[in-house]
């Protein structure tokens, strides 16, 4: 009898933090989204701190709107080492920044995550569970889902429907789905064969999963918070006091 597989932490991430925060104006007037702080610590710093405590040795982050701001809050941070990834001349969108940073990713699975994307875990690393349940041989991208219903600060009709067996179908137009994006996931550099050249969205990759059947998602244990405009940050931070008291 052949024990459990060993798990397989990704040792690389790609942090997006180019975006321009048009919605979080004006606090991004003059400070990049990812640099506004959420229960007194930057959105980004949230996003990094958890790779590093997941064990994350290199996390690629890309930089667009006001990339010096982002650039200097960096240069001291050591775990995980941070590349940045150049995006001021042309924004790439979602899918085409990592196509640009996929030679310092690697070869291996990797995180992939918003750098606006906040939760509070349940009593296991949410990175830790995917990193547990991704299967390369079933999929091209794992990506964690919160509950559309319960998630704090969105009001939006979901994503995604979510097979038995993990596997993701699009929400039909006008309906309802039951699960969100959260911002976080796994791929593969498999998902990214003979993708679109320049600027694309994730999407085009997640829906050519889709079909192939090789899209899946996971539940997000605990609570997903969705910072999208500056009246989210409260709901926000009172969701972090709450889980703290």
């Amino acid at each position: 009898m052949t024990g459990p597989a060993r798990l397989t932490v990704p040792h690389t991430a790609m942090v997006l933090a180019a975006g321009n925060g048009v919605r979080m104006r004006p606090l991004t007037e003059r400070m990049p989204k990812p640099l506004i702080a959420v229960g007194g610590k930057p959105l980004l710093d949230n996003v990094l701190d958890r790779l590093a405590a997941t064990g994350v040795e290199t996390a690629v982050v890309n930089v667009h709107y006001l990339a010096e701001q982002i650039e200097r809050h960096l240069a001291s941070r050591r775990a995980p080492r941070i590349v940045i990834s150049d995006e001021r001349t042309e924004l790439l969108d979602t899918g085409g920044g990592v196509v640009k940073a996929l030679p310092i990713l690697g070869a291996a699975p990797f995180y992939h995550l918003n750098s606006d994307t906040i939760w509070i875990d349940g009593v296991k690393s949410n990175l830790v569970r995917l990193a547990e349940s991704f299967d390369a041989a079933r999929m091209d991208a794992l990506l964690l889902l919160a509950a559309t219903s319960n998630s704090v600060g969105y009001s939006g009709r979901g994503d995604f429907g979510m097979t038995p067996d993990g596997r993701l179908q699009r929400r039909p137009e006008r309906e309802v789905a039951p699960f969100v994006y959260a911002g976080v996931a796994i791929l593969s550099p498999a998902l990214f064969a003979d993708a679109p050249s320049g600027a694309f969205s994730l999407n085009v990759l997640f829906d050519r999963a889709i079909e192939s059947g090789r899209l899946h998602g996971l539940r997000l244990e605990g609570v997903w918070m969705h910072v999208g405009t500056p009246d989210a940050i409260a709901a926000a931070e009172e969701a972090i006091l709450e889980s703290a008291a």
